[in-house]
């Protein structure tokens, strides 16, 4: 299966990088290779994961993040990359204004 990453997923990858950038030198980077490679499993598991607010939702082994994607013609689309701290009716209102 085919994985393909929108721009608000792009977008939500750097804002999480940059975030941990500030925190400690190196950890931005570790971030974005971590959750890149949760994405990636995506060509093997995709369609697995339970749905939330209408989108799979593949919970990010290291870090306190969600990947919320739809299968789509064969194809993993990864909508939003969203932090799982945040209010639930926030990740909601992510997610609508995404769509």
């Amino acid at each position: 299966m085919k994985v393909r990453v929108l721009r608000p997923a792009l977008e939500d990858l750097a804002v999480g990088r940059r975030f941990y950038d500030r925190r400690s030198e190196g950890i931005g980077a570790y971030f974005f290779d971590s959750l890149f490679s949760e994405i990636d499993s995506l060509v093997l598991y995709a369609g697995i994961h339970s749905v939330h607010f209408g989108f799979h939702r593949l919970l990010a082994k290291r870090f306190p993040f969600a990947v919320y994607y739809r299968v789509i013609s064969g194809q993993a689309v990864v909508f939003r990359v969203l932090d799982c701290r945040r209010d639930p009716g926030l990740i909601r209102k992510a997610l609508e204004e995404t769509v």
